[in-house]
This record gives structure tokens, C-alpha cells and sequence, in this order.
């Protein structure tokens, strides 16, 4: 089943249609689902599909061979190339004038296999390429490599591309599809657990509890996801054991730098590469404080994949349990009475997400061009405030407060929210309040909302 990626699709179909030279970089963390996009996009279409592994540039030369062999229908028996420039002359040569797809996957295993082959790829591109109607696409899963190698100023490929697409995970509406029997609770559950990556959604099963899909496809040692985000940085990374105490002091609150460092032990300096890192894989970001430049100080570390979150803030610090099967014992003493606080952060994004796609659909009351969360000193109750949600046009705003709890949110959280809000702006010439709920609002705060307006009250049911 084929579940989103209708924007990637139908602009990817867009330039196919175009009948000339395309060059397509794509590029996003490994099982977000770029290979299935590419599948999705080759249905009936005549294409060549070369995937790059972790080999020398000989052997990634007789696996070239291989696949034109197959595909061209050639002797088995006809020798192995010995460079890259042989490689494109034939494809070009046999691809003649027609329409052909050709995809490099994995491409920065490709790429490492010779010092000069993408200054290479440049010059075959300008000289040969770019007078056929080649199709191609260059795909890999090193973000990092692609934004730096292939896609930067400094590449010899910057200028030759057509577009480029970064596939990220899913939120939660794509989410929502792959959970068609659980209601509305439960997806955000999931999707707390999961995160947004397709191949880690498909493993729990909707006709199982979250508690029995928890206990059988991550705290079972045997599973799929048991140790799926240390196999990832093993991939992506060296020195895997400090990254694995940065990510893990990041779940557990210690959110800065200075923090992080004193956490672990380790100098700040090199605490700072390795986050800069992080960051480039998209495992962690960056956030500030609304209205903030990207200079400021008032910023702070988070885990950007749920995945990742759930794995650090309850997997990875327990696992001597799960070797000594105590998986209920953990479920009920280290996961399920932390586990509301815990979703009530990603709660907030689920609820921004909403905003955002409200905001695609013109139904809020103004374009929201700026759009974050707040916090800041109350300079007369000397002590730190937070907003959920703050968006803005210019002197128009959206102020938002999220509740995850399994009470009816009272008409107080809003009338706090009204507060908070002039600790923001005091020149705003619009306000709307949003406040989005688990369980419902109090009649005083809905009655407030008939009065009002500007007040929304958001529900479960009103978000998926």
C-alpha cells in the first residue's frame, strides 16, 4: 500500500512529462521510504536502477556491469567495465533518443568509489547527457554527504540540477492512514512511539493494543525495532557511544550544550561537533524561542524523530531489564506512568501541524507567516513563562495552548493563555486563541468560546 508522497509524485511526474535531460537529487534519512517513491514513480516506465553499496571502485564497477547486462538483455559472458566514462557512453548510446529513467541509489556509496567522480559526473552532464532525454535521478541516504557533496556551492554538481526533493518522515496525517483501526488517541500514541518513518510504522499492528505492539515489536529483544536506532548511528556514524550519551542526556532534559557537556563528561567543544552532527543527520534540532533571531542564546536541543525520543527516553537506559525479561515490570513501573507526560510534548507539534495545515488551506483567520513556540522571563513575577504555540503575520497572532490530560480543560488555561500573551507582543492589532484539548473543554470555556470568536477549542476529533 502506497500511503502519501503525493507532492513528491506529482512534481517528480511533472518533469518526466518534460521529454529532456533531467537531473534529480533526492535525498533523506534511510527507511523514510525514498525507494518507494522511486518505485512508485518507474510503474511503466522503462528505467535503469543501480543501487551503490559499501565497496571499492572496482567492484562497484562489475556490479555497473551486471546491471546493464540484465537490463540491456547482453551476454553474460562480456567483460566488466573499467571506468565510469565507458559506463554513461554505453547508456547513452543504447538509450538512443528515448525516454529512459535511470537511478543512482545509495548514490554517496557511488560517489566515495573515485576521488574525481563527481567532478566526472559534471562533465559528462554538460557535454553528453544534457542532449538526451535521460531521466535521472542521484538518491542517497547520507544527508549530510548530499547537502555538502552534491548539492552545495562547492560542488562541481551545484548548477546541474534539476530539483531537489527531501524526503522527510510523515506527520501525522500520513500517520493516521496506517492506523485505520485505532481511534484518535491511540494514532497519536503511535506516532509518539514510531515517529513518522513508514518502515517503522507498518511494524505495529492495529488490531493490537499500543501496550501489546510496545511489548512485542521494541521491548522484545528479538525485534525489528528493539535496536533499530543504535543500528542507525552505527550506519551513520563513528564514536557511536558518545553520541549515544548526547542523544540520551537530550531525552532526559539536559537540553543545552553547557548541560549536555557536564551530563557526559566530555568538553564542550567536542560536545558541540558532535550535536552539529546530530543535527545534520536530522536526529536532533535546534529550536528558539518565537520571534527569536538565529543568534540567540534562547535556544535549546530536542529529539526531532519520535523513534528516537521513545528509544532514549525508555528503551536505552533499561535495557538490563529487557535482558532479564522483565517487560512488564517496565512497561508498568518506566513507561505507562510517564508515558502521558511524555506524549504531551509531541502533542504540541501534532497540534502546530494542525495550524500549519490549516494554515495551507486558508482557514485561519489570517496567512500565519511565522510560526514556533515561546518562552521568556515575566520580569514582575521574576520566573519563566512558555507558550505552546505562537504564529504571526506581522501585528496579527495566534496564540495556542495544548493539554494532553484526561481532564476537561478549564476556562483558567485560557484566561492564563490571554496573560502570557502580552508577555509577547504589546503591539498586536489581532488576537486568536486556540486551545486544543484531549479531553474536552469545561462549559465556562466553551461558553466563553460562543462569546467570543477568537477563542477555538480544538478536540481530538477536530484535529484527525
Amino acid at each position: 500500500m502506497f500511503i502519501g508522497r503525493e507532492y513528491e509524485i506529482g512534481k517528480l511526474e511533472e518533469y518526466y512529462k518534460s521529454d529532456k535531460f533531467e537531473f534529480i537529487v533526492m535525498y533523506g534519512r534511510r527507511r523514510v521510504g525514498k525507494t518507494t517513491i522511486l518505485n512508485e514513480l518507474v510503474k511503466n516506465k522503462k528505467n535503469l536502477y543501480i543501487a551503490g553499496e559499501e565497496f571499492n571502485e572496482k567492484t562497484t564497477l562489475e556490479n555497473f556491469t551486471k546491471a546493464l547486462i540484465d537490463y540491456f538483455d547482453l551476454p553474460k559472458s562480456m567483460p566488466n567495465f573499467s571506468n565510469y566514462k565507458d559506463i554513461f557512453d554505453f547508456i547513452i548510446e543504447k538509450a538512443e533518443n528515448e525516454r529512459l529513467v535511470l537511478i543512482l541509489d545509495e548514490f554517496q556509496y557511488i560517489a566515495s568509489t573515485n576521488n574525481g567522480f563527481l567532478s566526472f559526473l559534471q562533465n559528462i552532464i554538460d557535454q553528453k547527457l544534457i542532449k538526451t532525454k535521460i531521466f535521472m535521478i542521484v538518491c542517497g541516504s547520507s544527508v549530510s554527504f548530499m547537502e555538502n557533496e552534491v548539492l552545495a556551492y562547492k560542488s562541481p554538481l551545484f548548477g546541474r540540477r534539476t530539483a531537489q526533493f527531501e524526503i522527510n518522515p510523515f506527520g501525522i496525517y500520513e500517520v493516521a492512514k496506517f492506523f485505520e483501526n485505532y481511534n484518535k488517541e491511540d494514532i497519536i500514541k503511535a506516532y509518539a512511539i514510531l515517529g513518522g518513518t513508514p518502515q517503522y510504522l507498518i511494524k505495529f499492528d492495529d488490531k493490537l493494543t499500543i501496550e501489546e505492539n510496545l511489548k512485542k515489536n521494541i521491548l522484545d529483544k528479538s525485534s525489528y525495532l528493539f535496536d533499530e536506532a543504535k543500528n542507525i548511528l552505527k550506519q551513520e556514524l563513528r564514536e557511536v557511544n558518545v553520541y549515544n550519551s548526547i542523544i540520551q542526556a537530550i531525552a532526559s532534559g539536559y537540553t543545552k550544550i553547557n548541560e549536555i557537556a557536564t551530563k557526559i563528561g566530555e568538553e564542550r567543544d567536542k560536545v558541540s561537533k558532535y550535536v552539529k552532527v546530530l543535527r545534520e543527520i536530522r536526529i536532533i534540532k535546534r529550536e528558539i524561542s518565537f520571534g527569536e533571531d538565529e543568534n540567540t542564546k534562547k535556544s535549546y536541543y530536542k529529539i526531532s524523530d519520535n523513534y528516537f525520543l521513545f528509544y532514549y527516553r525508555f528503551v536505552y537506559k533499561n535495557l538490563r531489564l529487557i535482558e532479564q525479561g522483565k517487560i512488564d515490570y517496565l512497561y508498568k513501573d518506566e513507561i505507562e506512568i510517564y508515558f502521558s507526560d511524555y506524549i504531551g510534548h509531541i502533542f504540541e507539534e501534532v497540534c502546530k501541524e494542525y495550524l500549519n495545515k490549516k494554515n495551507r488551506n486558508d482557514e485561519t483567520p489570517f496567512v500565519i507567516a511565522n510560526i514556533g513556540n515561546w518562552w521568556g522571563n515575566n520580569k514582575e513575577e521574576k520566573k519563566q513563562e512558555e507558550i505552546d504555540i505562537v504564529g504571526n503575520n506581522r501585528n496579527k497572532y495566534v496564540f495556542a495552548e495544548c493539554k494532553w490530560k484526561n481532564e476537561k480543560m478549564k476556562l483558567g488555561v485560557y484566561k492564563d493563555l490571554v496573560r502570557k500573551s502580552e508577555l509577547v507582543t504589546s503591539t498586536a492589532t489581532e488576537k486568536y486563541y486556540y486551545l486544543f484539548s484531549k479531553s474536552g473543554f469545561e462549559e465556562a470555556l466553551m461558553q466563553e468560546s460562543r462569546k467570543d470568536k477568537k477563542i477555538q477549542l480544538i478536540s481530538l476529533e477536530d484535529i484527525i
